[in-house]
């Protein structure tokens, strides 16, 4: 008997790690699936690390905690690409062709790259034993625990061609949603960018041209405010520090905290809190970015459950690949609502965050045993309203950033133009 370090998936989607003792490989993996496990890492260990210990990582002989990572590449593959590769292994399985056989064609078909070795690694998978979803858990960059707990669901059910046609769907309705609230916040961003150049040239380079010549014109007489403010802005920005100038020294300063705020945002779960929330609440892009937020919840809960995937389970998943922190935290008050016997209608509707029109249809959803094609009916609409949104928001930006423009040029124009006409006045007494 040989020991062996394994990670696994338990029936909730959670990662667990831990060691136990098998002749093999093969029959390893085999006492993970009976217990329930969905194997991702199965690795034999040359010293005694640890002991069968279920669900808890071992130690090595120096004290030091013992890790495994899952293996896999550190490439991964875009989700239009996995997308694609999900439509066509669909199409492939629905005509009638054997799992290896499609991912075969498909690996052949793909060009060198992350995808072709990961198709690599998972068809030796399946051939050394291991199913369909347990082959792509290998790879967890690439395929969510939302993708390989369908996959699981489809293989159970024996429905894997309806369970991956169902998928692609999903991420078919993903990207578009992507592509849509980046389209809406692309406009705006551009035009903002444009604005900054133009100012930073004129600020930078024609303005001190102006300051020069209006100072010597200008003598003894005071500036008006404006042009005063306005100076003292182009000295603030143009000044020399060390051996930059400050707008160097600011665009630096910048990218420094850019960095810092995403390392501190990716590190601290409560961070990440308050920068959700603040995304909710902003006057323009919070109604938007809440749509799609509910849209994404609903579509995701309502794939799973039509997949055949139990509704906690489901909830587990919806929390980890939501993207919100706000949702995830009212995501996890439903779950343990549910599993306490409550209905889903209910705790959602305490949670105050998702809106009455989604409450009501996944209460008549759990009445009618249609919960999954009310979601789905959710996810459609507000799918819609982020479509409206978006067309709306264009519109709308684009006046607002003309009106910002205007000002800022018009002050530009009255500072260095009040200066003269004192000038002319006190030249004309």
């Amino acid at each position: 008997m040989s020991s062996f370090s394994y990670v696994a998936l338990d029936i909730h989607g959670e990662e667990i790690k831990g060691f136990l003792e098998a002749a093999n490989v093969n029959t390893a993996t085999s006492q993970l699936r009976d217990m329930g496990y969905f194997p991702t890492s199965v690795k034999e260990q040359k010293g005694t690390y640890g002991k069968g210990s279920h669900g808890k990582a071992g130690k090595s002989p120096g004290g030091m905690s013992f890790s495994i990572k899952i293996p896999g590449f550190s490439n991964k593959v875009g989700i239009n690409d996995l997308m694609t590769f999900t439509r066509e292994l669909a199409t492939l399985i629905d005509a009638g062709l054997p799992v290896v056989r499609s991912l075969n064609i498909l690996k052949e078909q793909s060009k060198p790259g992350a995808l072709k070795d990961i198709l690599t690694d998972v068809v030796d998978s399946i051939e050394g034993g291991s199913s369909l979803s347990e082959a792509l858990a290998r790879h967890p960059r690439t395929f969510s625990k939302l993708y390989i707990n369908m996959m699981k669901a489809g293989e159970v059910g024996g429905v894997l061609e309806q369970v991956l046609d169902k998928t692609a769907q999903f991420l078919e309705k993903d990207v578009s949603l992507r592509r849509k609230i980046k389209g809406a916040m692309m406009y705006p961003i551009l035009v903002t960018v444009a604005i900054i150049g133009i100012l930073s040239v004129i600020m930078i380079v024609v303005i001190p041209q102006f300051m020069t010549t209006l100072e010597d014109l200008a003598g003894d007489q005071p500036l008006p405010a404006p042009t005063k403010l306005l100076l003292d802005m182009v000295n603030l920005i143009t000044g020399r520090d060390f051996f930059l100038p400050n707008f160097v020294w600011l665009f630096i300063g910048i990218v420094l905290l850019v960095v810092i705020f995403k390392i501190v945002v990716g590190k601290f779960l409560k961070v990440r809190y308050l920068v959700d929330m603040t995304k909710l609440k902003l006057p323009i892009f919070g109604s938007l970015i809440k749509k799609a937020t509910v849209a994404r919840f609903a579509r995701t809960f309502g794939t799973l459950i039509t997949s055949g995937v139990p509704v906690l389970q489901a909830l587990n998943i919806v929390k980890d690949t939501s993207g919100n922190e706000v949702l995830s935290k009212n995501v996890i008050i439903v779950h343990d609502a549910v599993r306490e016997g409550e209905s889903i209608a209910r705790p959602m509707a305490e949670s105050k965050f998702f809106p009455p029109m989604v409450i009501n249809m996944v209460d008549v959803g759990e009445e009618t045993g249609a919960l999954d094609n009310m979601l789905i009916k959710v996810a459609d609409s507000y799918e819609a309203d982020v479509d409206v949104a978006v067309e709306g928001l264009s519109s709308l930006m684009e006046p607002i950033l003309i009106i910002i423009m205007g000002v800022i040029v018009g002050f530009i124009v009255i500072a260095l133009y009040m200066p003269l006409i004192s000038i002319a006045q006190g030249i004309s007494n």
